[in-house]
């Protein structure tokens, strides 16, 4: 199997606005690199969105060494997934179920996975790590691309996001 390492990063600004994600992969002395984003987004969705165009620019089954700053996406990938899966994605908070958040992008990602080895290696946000360093370039410049919003307008959309994703109380 080809060891590969794939460095991810995204970007949001105000956390509900433009974003971007970029990743890097490097098999021995090849690199590839991609960038993306989107108008409307969470630094979460971003952060998946880099491992899931990463993966799935593989071409065949591969060892992976997964490096963001994302424990997130770290946490969901090595083991978070394999629960969720098992309790059919929902998730338990304070003794109410809840449908897991950003499921769209889990189920995208979980099926990538297992097509390889994945290991996780977490390094910090504006490390020295410079591949990494090379991902939060391209992923802040995305998220640039789009037009500016209010912070005001980007923590409406979050409570109303927020607000959809809650199942309706009991009557």
């Amino acid at each position: 199997m080809k060891q590969i390492t794939i460095t991810t990063d995204g970007a949001c600004r105000f956390n509900v606005g433009p974003g971007g994600w970029g990743y890097l992969i490097r098999e021995e002395h090849q690199l590839v690199e991609q960038a993306g984003g989107c108008a409307q987004t969470t630094v979460n969705r971003m952060e998946l969105q880099a491992a899931i165009e990463g993966l799935k620019a593989l071409k065949e089954p591969c060892e992976v060494l997964l490096i963001s700053d994302s424990r997130y996406l770290l946490d969901g990938v090595s083991s978070g997934r394999h629960k969720w899966r098992a309790n059919d994605w929902m998730i338990t908070r304070h003794g109410r179920t809840y449908p897991l958040a950003n499921l769209e992008l889990w189920l995208e990602l979980d099926e990538l996975a297992e097509k390889h080895v994945i290991a996780g290696q977490w390094v910090p946000s504006r490390s020295a790590n410079p591949d990494h360093e090379r991902c939060e370039q391209l992923a802040s410049a995305q998220a640039a691309q789009f037009p500016q919003v209010s912070c005001r307008a980007g923590l409406a959309a979050k409570i109303m996001a927020r607000r959809a994703s809650q199942p309706f109380p009991a009557a």
